[in-house]
């Protein structure tokens, strides 16, 4: 029974053309609050518009618009430096999904919405380890299933995991990036980022019916940034080169078809210094390249904007010496 209840499912994963978790919460995207020192609290809040809308088989881009998905998310992120060196950063979500098909001039709508996943990351920053005026961060923590994994369907049937708010398993997530101040230019920057989420297991999937598992992921990005001055505000643009893999998705440890892929993004980013505390930052994704496996929908554009605020919540004890 249980043999042929995987069979259904995987034949109707393969139908709907499954989107390998492109269109959740953007989770690795949104981590790497900077370190600004001993005592400092920081804050951010983001919102995140991801629209898949471009059907791929392979690298082939399909003529075919008949589905499309929506995800709106919002993130608010929390970081404390303990030191100049070691630091935490929480990640919360909020995430509302649509999925649109469109068949025969009929258009089937499914939206969910809820909190989704959680993350905690523990950082430690080394400065001019690889060299003068650089900083190396490595980062380490979990990430956590607050979000809902078992929403119903308008018909009372348990929505697949893509839809889902919550994967409902622990993930593993390790951290690292590099940057270096230009010599040529001071102001300049180029950074390097890696994130590789190490997923767990649903165990309770479909009504403790089968086990879930998202497959790995792999991101990667390379990236240059400057500053310069008007009307009398700072303004920092950037441009970002973004790798992303993942791997098949599983149920029941038995890959999932048209699941899976590798995509490379550019990323064009501008922040806007309001105040030495605040920091407004607003970035869109393009892709470059996708290659899926089997079929599948593949991200067509990503629009994130949000806020960064940091508070000293801690006064430097100060010594006055009178001669």
């Amino acid at each position: 029974m249980k043999a042929l209840f995987l069979f259904f499912f995987l034949f109707s994963v393969s139908m709907f053309s499954q989107t390998c978790c492109s269109g959740g919460v953007p989770l690795s995207n949104n981590l790497g609050l900077p370190n600004e020192g001993k005592g400092v609290f920081v804050m951010g809040l983001n919102y995140d518009y991801n629209n898949l809308n471009t059907l791929n088989a392979g690298t082939e881009k399909l003529d075919d618009n008949s589905r499309q998905r929506i995800t709106n998310s919002l993130l608010l992120n929390f970081g404390y430096s303990f030191t100049d060196r070691l630091s935490v950063e929480t990640l919360f979500t909020w995430v509302n999904q649509t999925r649109i098909i469109t068949q025969f001039g009929n258009e089937n709508v499914t939206e969910t919405s809820g909190i989704g996943d959680a993350v905690l990351l523990v950082k430690y920053s080394i400065p001019d380890l690889l060299g003068k005026r650089t900083i190396l961060n490595i980062g380490a923590g979990t990430k956590v299933p607050f979000g809902k994994s078992d929403i119903l369907s308008d018909q009372g049937i348990q929505l697949t995991a893509d839809l889902q708010p919550g994967s409902g398993a622990w993930d593993g997530i390790g951290w690292l990036s590099a940057s270096k101040q230009m010599n040529f230019r001071p102001s300049a920057t180029v950074s390097a980022t890696a994130t590789y989420r190490f997923t767990g297991v649903n165990d309770s999937y479909l009504n403790n019916a089968a086990t879930y598992e998202f497959g790995n992921e792999i991101q990667t990005n390379l990236g240059y940034s400057d500053q310069f001055f008007m009307l009398n505000t700072l303004f920092n643009p950037g441009l970002i080169f973004k790798y992303r893999k993942a791997f098949e998705d599983k149920i029941d440890d038995i890959g999932i078809p048209n699941t899976g892929g590798e995509w490379v993004f550019i990323r064009p980013e501008l922040g806007v210094k309001l105040s030495p505390q605040m920091n407004i930052v607003s970035r869109v994704e393009l892709p470059l390249y996708s290659n899926v496996v089997g079929t599948q929908l593949t991200p067509t554009v990503r629009f994130t904007i949000g806020i960064t605020i940091k508070i000293k919540t801690k006064k430097e004890n100060s010594l006055n010496i009178i001669p």
